[in-house]
């Protein structure tokens, strides 16, 4: 619903309980960030149509993880990671010379002809 929003995507390690964690734990590894205007281009921004489809592919830190056996994968997507990442207007006003803010209602479609999905590559352990 907005011309100008943020994607992030968070990679968590999701621990158990344990004695010292009775609920577990959630451990971020690493996170990226997409800014919508910026999904083709880092230096030509362009606004979206509200409600057209698009692909945003959002690139992490990189990393290594080596998730223990009882610990579970978690992806965390959002259109804010606050205050790891500036907070998106939405309204595609120049950045840093806004003047209002607007909240983006977003969707993720993962059906199979709008299909998402997410790459973790595995290693071999030496």
């Amino acid at each position: 619903t907005a011309v100008d929003t943020d994607f992030t995507a968070k990679l968590v390690d999701v621990y158990p309980p344990s004695e010292d964690f009775p609920s577990g734990f959630d451990m971020n590894i690493t996170d990226g960030i997409i800014r919508a205007r910026y999904r083709n281009s880092s230096s030509r921004p362009e606004l979206m149509a509200p409600g057209e489809l698009y692909e945003f592919v959002i690139e992490p830190f990189p990393t290594a993880n080596h998730f223990k056996a009882g610990h579970r994968i978690r992806i965390d997507v959002s259109s804010s990671n606050f205050p790891r990442f500036d907070v998106n207007p939405n309204t595609g006003e120049p950045l840093g010379q806004h003047r209002r803010s607007m909240p983006a209602d977003n969707s993720i479609y993962h059906e199979a002809a709008h299909a998402s999905h997410v790459v973790l590559p595995i290693v071999a352990v030496r």
